[in-house]
């Protein structure tokens, strides 16, 4: 499993950040999965951020993953329309299953281009984990 997969499932909770004109935009995600060796997420399409992410695809994603320690990833999200993602999404994270299925009209996948991911602390200097 690719770094940034690992660090956001193992976070459980992240929080995704998106542009809206000129103001952030940020809310809480759960759900991460690795296809083709890429860091997927999931949303709807009826979702405010997903007209963000299709409008300004650059997202910056933050979690808490230790003591006083955080990272920061940032990338563009693509979207990808293969039923094959959706399916590997839902494999990788079957509590979805709940609220999406292939074929649903609203359920979309989109995979981070060209990740760059440092981890934070309070008492260390920032480190790169790309």
């Amino acid at each position: 499993m690719n770094k940034i997969t690992e660090i956001l499932k193992a976070a459980g909770v992240f929080f995704v950040a998106t542009a809206e004109g000129d103001q952030p935009r940020v809310r809480p995600f759960g759900a991460a999965a690795e296809f083709e060796g890429r860091t997927y997420l999931c949303t709807s399409n009826k979702k405010d951020c997903y007209a963000q992410m299709m409008k300004d695809p650059k997202v910056e994603i933050s979690a808490m993953v230790g003591e006083g320690e955080w990272i920061r990833v940032t990338g563009e999200l693509i979207r990808d329309d293969r039923d094959e993602a959706r399916a590997a999404m839902l494999r990788d994270c079957p509590e979805l299953g709940a609220m999406y299925h292939i074929g649903d009209g609203i359920f979309e996948v989109l995979w981070l281009k060209d990740p760059s991911c440092v981890k934070y602390s309070f008492t260390s200097a920032p480190v790169s984990l790309d």
